[in-house]
């Protein structure tokens, strides 16, 4: 009796094994050992990791946000689409106008849209509607998520699997800025609509998160939390 499914497999490798298009992967090789150590550090630096809402004006420089750009541009999508547009502010009037439509959005969840829950939830953190981090950052990031893809004709393609997409190539960003040793923060003033009028984006392009990148200030806090344990967030079988 054949066996199709293995005959469908050994197909399929031998297209790609003809295919310019695919090439051998090459793995990094690793040890036991030193996966177990690198795993294990590499969980212990991103465990460092914090929000910060307390930014220094100390300037970055261009090439680093540049590489950080680069590296979450790593990130997997759906058919390899990459459905993302990284906008890069740095100009001080424009920071500052994007921050009083911010504030308008958050005056008005603050005053009415959050739930008494939410707002009770938020408490531990001392927010309020004001965001003094997005003038005083020397750079803001605005993640785009682009919900089809436009060609230099007009015309619409498909995206697969967007906001999946750029969620994974945003946690490659946080870990990236993290890496570089500078702080951010997760900024989501819904709606956010007034990102894409202010920064005049096209039609195919959604705004997905605010992220002031910088050094932290001085005298930066970040609220005393703990993470889940390993066994809340996790099981086997």
């Amino acid at each position: 009796m054949v066996n199709f499914v293995s005959a469908e497999f050994y197909f399929v490798d031998a297209m790609k094994r003809d295919n310019k298009d695919f090439k051998p992967y090459e793995p990094l090789g690793y040890s036991e050992e030193e996966m177990l150590t690198r795993s294990r550090q590499f969980f212990e630096y991103m465990n460092q990791r914090r929000s910060v809402r307390e930014f220094s004006d100390r300037p970055v420089s261009r090439e680093v946000l540049d590489n950080i750009i680069h590296a979450a541009s790593t990130a997997p999508s759906g058919a390899h689409k990459q459905p993302w547009t990284f906008g890069v502010i740095s100009n001080a009037e424009l920071k500052h106008h994007i921050r009083e439509l911010a504030e308008k959005e958050e005056f008005e969840n603050y005053h009415g849209r959050m739930s008494e829950t939410w707002l009770e939830d938020l408490k531990k953190f001392g927010t309020d509607h004001i965001k003094e981090f997005i003038d005083v950052a020397p750079y803001l990031i605005v993640v785009f998520k682009q919900v089809y893809e436009l060609d230099e004709a007009g015309e619409r393609h498909t995206n697969y699997y967007v906001n999946e997409s750029v969620g994974i190539a945003v946690g490659f960003l946080l870990a990236a800025i993290h890496y570089a040793g500078l702080v951010a923060l997760t900024h989501t003033p819904s709606p956010m609509n007034f990102l894409e009028k202010a920064l005049d984006r096209p039609p195919n392009e959604r705004a997905y998160l605010l992220i002031p990148v910088g050094h932290p200030a001085e005298d930066a806090q970040v609220p005393e939390l703990s993470r889940k344990s390993l066994e809340e967030i996790m099981f086997m079988h």
